[in-house]
Protein backbone atom coordinates (compact mmCIF):
# COMPACT_ATOMS: atom_id res chain seq x y z
CA UNK A 1 0.00 0.00 0.00
CA UNK A 2 1.46 3.24 -1.16
CA UNK A 3 0.62 6.85 0.40
CA UNK A 4 -2.09 7.45 -1.86
CA UNK A 5 -3.89 3.98 -1.31
CA UNK A 6 -3.27 4.53 2.25
CA UNK A 7 -5.14 7.94 1.94
CA UNK A 8 -8.13 6.91 0.19
CA UNK A 9 -8.62 3.55 2.72
CA UNK A 10 -8.19 5.74 5.36
CA UNK A 11 -10.85 8.33 4.16
CA UNK A 12 -12.88 5.16 3.02
CA UNK A 13 -12.53 3.62 6.66
CA UNK A 14 -13.66 7.09 7.92
CA UNK A 15 -16.92 7.27 6.41
CA UNK A 16 -17.69 3.44 6.87
CA UNK A 17 -17.12 4.45 10.54
CA UNK A 18 -19.71 7.62 10.33
CA UNK A 19 -22.28 5.52 8.65
CA UNK A 20 -22.03 2.51 11.45
CA UNK A 21 -22.52 4.98 13.84
CA UNK A 22 -25.61 6.72 12.32
CA UNK A 23 -27.37 3.56 11.46
CA UNK A 24 -26.61 1.58 14.60
CA UNK A 25 -30.74 1.98 15.64
CA UNK A 26 -31.47 0.15 12.38
CA UNK A 27 -28.74 -3.16 14.26
CA UNK A 28 -30.14 -5.95 16.41
CA UNK A 29 -28.03 -5.12 19.02
CA UNK A 30 -27.12 -8.31 20.24
CA UNK A 31 -24.71 -10.62 17.01
CA UNK A 32 -28.16 -13.02 15.63
CA UNK A 33 -25.44 -15.51 14.25
CA UNK A 34 -24.59 -19.21 15.52
CA UNK A 35 -21.78 -20.30 17.06
CA UNK A 36 -19.17 -21.14 14.25
CA UNK A 37 -20.63 -19.58 10.96
CA UNK A 38 -18.50 -16.42 10.65
CA UNK A 39 -15.54 -18.11 10.98
CA UNK A 40 -17.00 -20.81 8.56
CA UNK A 41 -16.68 -18.00 5.52
CA UNK A 42 -13.07 -17.32 6.59
CA UNK A 43 -10.12 -19.20 4.58
CA UNK A 44 -8.59 -21.78 6.45
CA UNK A 45 -5.48 -21.29 5.26
CA UNK A 46 -3.52 -17.39 5.11
CA UNK A 47 -2.88 -16.14 1.56
CA UNK A 48 0.54 -16.34 -0.65
CA UNK A 49 -0.16 -13.59 -2.78
CA UNK A 50 -1.04 -10.28 -1.55
CA UNK A 51 -5.41 -9.94 -2.22
CA UNK A 52 -6.20 -6.18 -3.37
CA UNK A 53 -7.53 -3.98 -0.71
CA UNK A 54 -11.37 -3.24 -2.35
CA UNK A 55 -11.81 -7.26 -1.84
CA UNK A 56 -10.31 -6.97 1.95
CA UNK A 57 -12.63 -4.35 2.68
CA UNK A 58 -15.45 -5.63 0.53
CA UNK A 59 -15.01 -9.17 2.82
CA UNK A 60 -15.06 -6.78 6.28
CA UNK A 61 -18.19 -5.27 5.09
CA UNK A 62 -19.66 -8.40 3.98
CA UNK A 63 -18.81 -10.60 6.95
CA UNK A 64 -17.90 -8.75 9.96
CA UNK A 65 -20.29 -6.52 11.04
CA UNK A 66 -22.97 -8.59 11.14
CA UNK A 67 -20.97 -10.80 13.72
CA UNK A 68 -20.58 -8.24 16.30
CA UNK A 69 -22.61 -7.20 19.25
CA UNK A 70 -22.65 -3.15 18.72
CA UNK A 71 -21.41 -1.97 22.01
CA UNK A 72 -21.87 1.61 20.87
CA UNK A 73 -25.80 0.71 20.01
CA UNK A 74 -27.95 3.56 22.19
CA UNK A 75 -30.14 0.48 22.97
CA UNK A 76 -27.02 -1.46 24.87
CA UNK A 77 -27.84 -1.90 28.60
CA UNK A 78 -25.91 -5.23 29.13
CA UNK A 79 -22.77 -6.34 31.18
CA UNK A 80 -21.02 -2.16 31.72
CA UNK A 81 -20.96 0.19 28.65
CA UNK A 82 -17.74 0.01 26.56
CA UNK A 83 -18.35 3.26 25.13
CA UNK A 84 -16.32 5.40 22.54
CA UNK A 85 -17.43 8.69 21.98
CA UNK A 86 -17.35 10.11 18.55
CA UNK A 87 -13.97 13.05 19.50
CA UNK A 88 -12.28 10.13 21.62
CA UNK A 89 -12.37 7.49 18.39
CA UNK A 90 -10.74 10.37 16.21
CA UNK A 91 -7.83 10.80 18.94
CA UNK A 92 -7.76 6.63 18.52
CA UNK A 93 -7.35 7.10 14.95
CA UNK A 94 -4.41 9.77 15.20
CA UNK A 95 -3.13 7.58 17.71
CA UNK A 96 -3.11 4.50 15.51
CA UNK A 97 -1.64 6.71 12.72
CA UNK A 98 1.39 7.47 15.08
CA UNK A 99 1.62 3.80 16.15
CA UNK A 100 3.68 4.75 18.97
CA UNK A 101 5.48 2.79 21.65
CA UNK A 102 4.94 5.13 24.49
CA UNK A 103 6.50 2.89 27.32
CA UNK A 104 9.69 5.49 28.48
CA UNK A 105 9.65 9.59 28.55
CA UNK A 106 12.24 9.29 25.75
CA UNK A 107 10.26 7.07 23.45
CA UNK A 108 7.51 9.52 23.22
CA UNK A 109 8.12 12.89 25.69
CA UNK A 110 4.56 14.31 24.89
CA UNK A 111 2.81 10.77 25.47
CA UNK A 112 4.10 10.86 28.83
CA UNK A 113 3.46 14.32 29.93
CA UNK A 114 -0.08 14.85 27.84
CA UNK A 115 -0.33 11.66 30.70
CA UNK A 116 0.84 13.33 33.50
CA UNK A 117 -1.63 15.94 32.75
CA UNK A 118 -4.96 13.51 31.81
CA UNK A 119 -4.66 11.42 34.67
CA UNK A 120 -4.31 14.64 36.91
CA UNK A 121 -7.38 16.07 35.43
CA UNK A 122 -9.28 13.44 35.96
CA UNK A 123 -8.43 13.36 39.65
CA UNK A 124 -9.30 16.57 40.19
CA UNK A 125 -12.73 15.55 38.28
CA UNK A 126 -13.71 13.05 40.49
CA UNK A 127 -12.17 15.59 43.45
CA UNK A 128 -9.08 13.23 44.62
CA UNK A 129 -6.68 15.54 46.96
CA UNK A 130 -3.72 16.51 44.85
CA UNK A 131 -1.56 13.74 47.01
CA UNK A 132 -2.76 11.01 44.14
CA UNK A 133 -1.03 10.33 41.04
CA UNK A 134 -1.32 7.59 38.30
CA UNK A 135 -1.13 6.13 35.07
CA UNK A 136 -3.35 4.74 32.21
CA UNK A 137 -3.60 0.60 32.72
CA UNK A 138 -5.23 -0.71 29.67
CA UNK A 139 -8.24 -2.68 32.00
CA UNK A 140 -8.85 -2.45 35.87
CA UNK A 141 -8.21 -5.80 35.57
CA UNK A 142 -4.46 -4.81 34.87
CA UNK A 143 -4.63 -2.24 37.84
CA UNK A 144 -5.65 -4.46 40.10
CA UNK A 145 -3.13 -6.57 39.87
CA UNK A 146 -0.56 -4.01 40.51
CA UNK A 147 -2.31 -3.20 43.72
CA UNK A 148 -2.06 -6.93 44.38
CA UNK A 149 1.40 -7.07 43.87
CA UNK A 150 2.17 -4.03 45.46
CA UNK A 151 0.50 -5.47 48.55
CA UNK A 152 2.64 -8.27 48.26
CA UNK A 153 6.24 -6.69 47.95
CA UNK A 154 5.26 -4.10 50.87
CA UNK A 155 3.93 -7.19 53.60
CA UNK A 156 7.35 -9.03 52.12
CA UNK A 157 9.78 -6.14 52.87
CA UNK A 158 10.04 -5.68 49.22
CA UNK A 159 12.14 -9.04 48.91
CA UNK A 160 9.19 -11.24 47.38
CA UNK A 161 10.25 -10.04 43.58
CA UNK A 162 13.15 -11.12 44.46
CA UNK A 163 13.36 -14.45 46.07
CA UNK A 164 9.86 -15.63 45.76
CA UNK A 165 7.06 -16.90 47.39
CA UNK A 166 8.35 -20.63 48.65
CA UNK A 167 8.88 -21.29 51.88
CA UNK A 168 6.84 -18.16 53.49
CA UNK A 169 3.57 -18.09 55.43
CA UNK A 170 0.34 -17.07 52.93
CA UNK A 171 -0.27 -13.80 52.21
CA UNK A 172 -4.09 -13.05 52.51
CA UNK A 173 -5.96 -10.38 51.09
CA UNK A 174 -9.66 -9.70 51.78
CA UNK A 175 -12.46 -8.61 49.70
CA UNK A 176 -16.24 -9.14 49.69
CA UNK A 177 -18.08 -11.71 48.04
CA UNK A 178 -19.23 -8.81 45.73
CA UNK A 179 -16.53 -7.97 44.15
CA UNK A 180 -14.83 -8.94 40.47
CA UNK A 181 -13.15 -11.81 39.57
CA UNK A 182 -10.35 -9.84 38.44
CA UNK A 183 -9.64 -9.67 42.46
CA UNK A 184 -9.38 -13.90 41.75
CA UNK A 185 -7.75 -13.51 38.75
CA UNK A 186 -4.97 -11.11 40.31
CA UNK A 187 -4.40 -13.68 43.11
CA UNK A 188 -3.45 -16.49 40.76
CA UNK A 189 -1.45 -14.67 38.76
CA UNK A 190 0.60 -12.71 41.30
CA UNK A 191 1.26 -16.43 43.11
CA UNK A 192 -0.72 -15.90 46.10
CA UNK A 193 -3.53 -18.48 45.27
CA UNK A 194 -6.88 -18.51 45.26
CA UNK A 195 -7.36 -19.70 48.81
CA UNK A 196 -5.90 -17.08 50.22
CA UNK A 197 -8.43 -14.75 49.10
CA UNK A 198 -10.46 -14.41 51.50
CA UNK A 199 -14.16 -13.61 51.27
CA UNK A 200 -15.58 -10.96 54.06
CA UNK A 201 -19.44 -11.33 54.52
CA UNK A 202 -21.39 -8.62 53.36
CA UNK A 203 -24.32 -6.86 55.29
CA UNK A 204 -28.03 -6.49 54.52
CA UNK A 205 -26.89 -3.54 52.40
CA UNK A 206 -24.17 -5.74 50.66
CA UNK A 207 -21.68 -3.75 52.20
CA UNK A 208 -18.59 -5.65 53.66
CA UNK A 209 -19.31 -6.38 56.62
CA UNK A 210 -16.22 -4.33 58.70
CA UNK A 211 -16.07 -6.05 62.57
CA UNK A 212 -16.26 -9.39 60.15
CA UNK A 213 -13.20 -7.93 57.92
CA UNK A 214 -11.45 -7.18 61.34
CA UNK A 215 -11.92 -10.72 63.02
CA UNK A 216 -10.97 -12.53 60.43
CA UNK A 217 -7.44 -10.30 59.47
CA UNK A 218 -6.74 -11.25 63.29
CA UNK A 219 -7.53 -14.99 63.14
CA UNK A 220 -5.24 -15.35 60.09
CA UNK A 221 -2.42 -13.43 62.44
CA UNK A 222 -3.03 -15.84 65.09
CA UNK A 223 -3.07 -18.96 62.24
CA UNK A 224 0.50 -17.81 61.29
CA UNK A 225 -0.66 -16.03 58.02
CA UNK A 226 0.31 -12.64 56.96
CA UNK A 227 -2.10 -10.42 56.25
CA UNK A 228 -1.62 -7.93 53.18
CA UNK A 229 -4.12 -5.44 51.48
CA UNK A 230 -8.24 -5.40 51.15
CA UNK A 231 -9.76 -4.91 48.14
CA UNK A 232 -12.81 -2.10 48.64
CA UNK A 233 -16.05 -2.42 46.36
CA UNK A 234 -17.61 0.56 44.47
CA UNK A 235 -20.23 -0.47 42.68
CA UNK A 236 -19.70 -4.41 42.42
CA UNK A 237 -20.54 -5.64 38.71
CA UNK A 238 -23.61 -7.73 39.32
CA UNK A 239 -26.05 -5.47 41.46
CA UNK A 240 -23.96 -2.33 42.08
CA UNK A 241 -22.94 -3.54 45.72
CA UNK A 242 -21.30 -0.52 47.40
CA UNK A 243 -18.33 -1.27 50.67
CA UNK A 244 -18.55 1.37 53.29
CA UNK A 245 -14.75 2.79 52.13
CA UNK A 246 -14.09 5.15 55.17
CA UNK A 247 -14.65 2.08 57.73
CA UNK A 248 -13.01 -0.39 55.65
CA UNK A 249 -10.01 2.09 55.38
CA UNK A 250 -10.17 2.88 58.78
CA UNK A 251 -9.61 -0.65 59.74
CA UNK A 252 -6.49 -1.03 56.99
CA UNK A 253 -5.16 1.46 58.73
CA UNK A 254 -5.49 -0.03 62.14
CA UNK A 255 -3.92 -3.44 61.31
CA UNK A 256 -1.21 -1.79 58.61
CA UNK A 257 -2.59 -2.80 55.15
CA UNK A 258 -2.67 -1.90 51.87
CA UNK A 259 -6.09 -0.77 50.75
CA UNK A 260 -7.59 -0.93 46.80
CA UNK A 261 -10.59 0.49 45.78
CA UNK A 262 -12.56 -0.66 42.60
CA UNK A 263 -14.52 1.99 41.17
CA UNK A 264 -13.99 0.48 37.59
CA UNK A 265 -17.94 1.21 37.04
CA UNK A 266 -18.98 3.49 39.52
CA UNK A 267 -15.78 6.16 40.13
CA UNK A 268 -16.76 7.84 36.44
CA UNK A 269 -19.84 8.78 38.41
CA UNK A 270 -17.57 10.68 40.64
CA UNK A 271 -17.14 13.65 38.58
CA UNK A 272 -20.56 14.50 39.75
CA UNK A 273 -20.19 15.48 43.42
CA UNK A 274 -23.51 14.63 44.89
CA UNK A 275 -22.82 10.98 44.19
CA UNK A 276 -19.31 11.02 45.99
CA UNK A 277 -21.08 10.17 49.33
CA UNK A 278 -20.60 6.18 47.52
CA UNK A 279 -17.48 6.17 48.26
CA UNK A 280 -16.48 8.56 51.47
CA UNK A 281 -13.50 8.00 52.57
CA UNK A 282 -11.35 7.03 49.34
CA UNK A 283 -9.00 9.52 50.49
CA UNK A 284 -7.55 7.46 53.07
CA UNK A 285 -7.17 4.19 50.10
CA UNK A 286 -3.55 3.51 48.93
CA UNK A 287 -5.21 3.15 45.73
CA UNK A 288 -7.69 3.45 43.29
CA UNK A 289 -9.16 2.35 39.83
CA UNK A 290 -11.89 3.82 37.63
CA UNK A 291 -12.50 2.85 33.47
CA UNK A 292 -12.86 6.07 31.89
CA UNK A 293 -14.15 3.56 28.60
CA UNK A 294 -17.06 2.48 30.77
CA UNK A 295 -19.22 5.46 31.47
CA UNK A 296 -17.02 8.39 30.59
CA UNK A 297 -16.60 8.32 26.91
CA UNK A 298 -13.21 6.88 26.38
CA UNK A 299 -12.71 4.00 23.85
CA UNK A 300 -11.27 0.90 24.83
CA UNK A 301 -8.49 0.36 26.64
CA UNK A 302 -8.52 3.22 29.34
CA UNK A 303 -8.20 2.54 33.21
CA UNK A 304 -7.33 5.55 35.32
CA UNK A 305 -5.02 3.66 37.98
CA UNK A 306 -4.43 6.41 40.94
CA UNK A 307 -1.77 5.62 43.69
CA UNK A 308 -1.33 7.65 46.79
CA UNK A 309 2.27 6.81 47.07
CA UNK A 310 3.57 5.98 43.58
CA UNK A 311 6.96 5.19 45.02
CA UNK A 312 5.42 1.95 46.53
CA UNK A 313 4.06 1.24 43.18
CA UNK A 314 7.09 1.53 41.14
CA UNK A 315 9.20 -0.36 43.61
CA UNK A 316 6.94 -3.35 42.99
CA UNK A 317 7.34 -2.91 39.13
CA UNK A 318 10.02 -1.11 38.15
CA UNK A 319 12.97 -3.09 36.09
CA UNK A 320 15.42 -1.17 34.64
CA UNK A 321 18.35 -3.10 32.19
CA UNK A 322 20.76 -0.50 30.33
CA UNK A 323 18.62 0.14 27.33
CA UNK A 324 15.79 1.22 28.93
CA UNK A 325 17.58 4.35 31.25
CA UNK A 326 16.98 7.38 29.80
CA UNK A 327 20.45 9.36 30.58
CA UNK A 328 20.81 13.02 31.30
CA UNK A 329 17.18 13.89 31.94
CA UNK A 330 16.42 13.97 35.55
CA UNK A 331 12.96 14.23 37.43
CA UNK A 332 11.08 12.06 34.51
CA UNK A 333 8.48 9.91 34.69
CA UNK A 334 8.65 6.05 32.69
CA UNK A 335 4.97 4.46 32.52
CA UNK A 336 6.16 1.24 31.91
CA UNK A 337 7.84 1.35 35.71
CA UNK A 338 4.27 1.95 36.59
CA UNK A 339 2.85 -1.13 34.89
CA UNK A 340 3.10 -5.11 34.57
CA UNK A 341 3.77 -4.82 30.29
CA UNK A 342 6.68 -2.80 29.05
CA UNK A 343 5.05 -1.42 26.19
CA UNK A 344 2.33 0.84 26.10
CA UNK A 345 -0.44 2.69 23.99
CA UNK A 346 -0.41 6.37 23.56
CA UNK A 347 -3.94 6.10 26.07
CA UNK A 348 -3.64 10.14 26.94
CA UNK A 349 -4.58 11.48 23.66
CA UNK A 350 -8.05 10.42 23.53
CA UNK A 351 -8.69 11.38 27.27
CA UNK A 352 -7.68 14.90 26.34
CA UNK A 353 -9.79 14.78 23.46
CA UNK A 354 -12.50 13.60 25.24
CA UNK A 355 -12.62 15.70 28.32
CA UNK A 356 -11.86 19.44 25.79
CA UNK A 357 -14.28 18.05 23.60
CA UNK A 358 -17.35 17.57 26.24
CA UNK A 359 -16.33 19.68 28.77
CA UNK A 360 -16.92 18.14 32.57
CA UNK A 361 -20.43 19.59 32.80
CA UNK A 362 -21.57 17.95 29.01
CA UNK A 363 -20.16 14.23 30.58
CA UNK A 364 -22.06 15.20 33.94
CA UNK A 365 -25.03 15.36 32.20
CA UNK A 366 -25.21 12.71 30.41
CA UNK A 367 -24.78 10.44 33.76
CA UNK A 368 -27.12 12.25 35.32
CA UNK A 369 -29.49 11.79 33.26
CA UNK A 370 -28.84 7.80 32.79
CA UNK A 371 -29.21 7.85 36.47
CA UNK A 372 -32.52 9.63 35.91
CA UNK A 373 -34.06 7.42 33.30
CA UNK A 374 -33.09 4.14 34.90
CA UNK A 375 -34.29 5.15 37.90
CA UNK A 376 -38.20 5.99 36.04
CA UNK A 377 -37.65 2.45 34.33
CA UNK A 378 -37.51 0.68 37.34
CA UNK A 379 -40.46 2.21 39.01
CA UNK A 380 -42.29 1.44 36.29
CA UNK A 381 -41.44 -2.46 36.07
CA UNK A 382 -42.09 -2.41 40.13
CA UNK A 383 -45.68 -1.20 39.36
CA UNK A 384 -45.95 -3.82 36.62
CA UNK A 385 -47.84 -7.08 37.57
CA UNK A 386 -46.20 -10.18 37.45
CA UNK A 387 -42.39 -8.21 37.74
CA UNK A 388 -40.68 -7.22 40.56
CA UNK A 389 -37.16 -5.38 41.41
CA UNK A 390 -34.69 -7.75 42.80
CA UNK A 391 -32.27 -4.86 43.67
CA UNK A 392 -33.14 -1.14 43.74
CA UNK A 393 -31.62 1.24 41.44
CA UNK A 394 -27.56 2.17 42.09
CA UNK A 395 -26.72 4.99 40.00
CA UNK A 396 -27.70 3.43 36.67
CA UNK A 397 -27.54 -0.36 37.51
CA UNK A 398 -30.69 -2.42 39.20
CA UNK A 399 -31.80 -5.86 38.95
CA UNK A 400 -35.45 -7.32 38.23
CA UNK A 401 -37.55 -10.73 37.04
CA UNK A 402 -40.79 -12.06 35.67
CA UNK A 403 -42.54 -13.43 38.65
CA UNK A 404 -46.32 -13.88 37.59
CA UNK A 405 -48.69 -14.95 40.07
CA UNK A 406 -49.31 -19.07 40.36
CA UNK A 407 -45.22 -20.04 38.93
CA UNK A 408 -43.83 -21.75 41.76
CA UNK A 409 -40.58 -20.44 43.34
CA UNK A 410 -38.80 -23.47 41.58
CA UNK A 411 -39.88 -22.53 38.20
CA UNK A 412 -39.01 -18.98 38.01
CA UNK A 413 -35.38 -19.39 37.70
CA UNK A 414 -35.95 -20.89 34.53
CA UNK A 415 -38.63 -18.38 33.36
CA UNK A 416 -35.91 -15.74 33.82
CA UNK A 417 -33.18 -17.30 31.72
CA UNK A 418 -35.66 -18.27 29.12
CA UNK A 419 -37.38 -13.99 29.50
CA UNK A 420 -33.21 -12.78 28.93
CA UNK A 421 -32.20 -14.92 26.11
CA UNK A 422 -35.54 -14.01 24.43
CA UNK A 423 -35.08 -10.56 24.82
CA UNK A 424 -31.51 -10.82 23.61
CA UNK A 425 -32.45 -12.93 20.60
CA UNK A 426 -34.99 -10.63 19.46
CA UNK A 427 -32.52 -7.95 19.26
CA UNK A 428 -33.90 -4.37 20.28
CA UNK A 429 -32.30 -4.51 23.38
CA UNK A 430 -29.78 -6.93 24.72
CA UNK A 431 -29.32 -7.34 28.96
CA UNK A 432 -27.49 -9.60 31.16
CA UNK A 433 -28.18 -12.01 33.60
CA UNK A 434 -26.51 -12.96 37.53
CA UNK A 435 -27.15 -14.62 39.93
CA UNK A 436 -28.71 -12.73 43.71
CA UNK A 437 -29.26 -14.03 47.05
CA UNK A 438 -29.11 -17.94 45.02
CA UNK A 439 -32.03 -16.70 42.59
CA UNK A 440 -32.09 -15.40 39.08
CA UNK A 441 -32.37 -11.93 38.24
CA UNK A 442 -32.09 -9.96 35.08
CA UNK A 443 -29.93 -6.44 35.33
CA UNK A 444 -30.59 -3.02 33.71
CA UNK A 445 -27.71 -0.68 33.19
CA UNK A 446 -27.84 2.52 31.07
CA UNK A 447 -24.89 3.98 29.96
CA UNK A 448 -24.28 3.95 26.65
CA UNK A 449 -22.43 7.79 25.51
CA UNK A 450 -25.17 8.57 22.91
CA UNK A 451 -28.34 6.76 24.63
CA UNK A 452 -31.62 8.94 24.41
CA UNK A 453 -34.29 9.10 27.41
CA UNK A 454 -36.73 6.96 24.81
CA UNK A 455 -33.92 4.24 24.13
CA UNK A 456 -34.07 3.44 27.74
CA UNK A 457 -38.11 4.75 28.47
CA UNK A 458 -38.32 1.86 24.97
CA UNK A 459 -36.65 -1.30 27.04
CA UNK A 460 -39.77 -0.86 29.46
CA UNK A 461 -41.87 -2.30 26.11
CA UNK A 462 -39.36 -4.42 24.76
CA UNK A 463 -39.22 -6.16 28.29
CA UNK A 464 -42.61 -6.31 28.61
CA UNK A 465 -43.24 -7.41 25.38
CA UNK A 466 -41.45 -10.26 25.32
CA UNK A 467 -42.97 -11.29 28.65
CA UNK A 468 -46.48 -11.77 27.19
CA UNK A 469 -45.31 -13.92 24.58
CA UNK A 470 -43.58 -16.30 26.83
CA UNK A 471 -46.74 -16.55 28.87
CA UNK A 472 -48.82 -17.08 26.19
Amino acid sequence: MDDFDFRHWSHRAAEWGADYRETLRDRPVRAQTAPGEIGARIADTPPEAAHDMADIFADFERLIPDGMTHWQHPRFFAYFPSNAAPAAVVAEQLAGAMAAQCMLWQTSPAATELEVKMVDWLRQAVGLPDEFKGAFQDTASTATLCAILTMRERALDWQGNREGLFGRAPLRIYASDQTHSSIDKALWVAGLGQDNLVKVPTDAALAMDVAALKQAIRDDRAAGMTPAGVVACVGGTSVGAMDNVRAVCAVAAEEGLYTHVDAAWAGSAMICPEFRHFWDGVELADSIVLNPHKWLGAPLECSAHFVRSPETLVRTLAIQPEYLKTRGADGIVNFSEWSVTLGRRFRALKVWFLLRAYGLEGLRRRIRNHVRWTEDLAARLAAEPGFEIVTAPVLSLFSFRLAPDGVPEEALDDLNLRLASAINDAGTIYLTQTVHNGRVAIRFVAGQFDAAEEDVAGAFEAIRGVAELLST
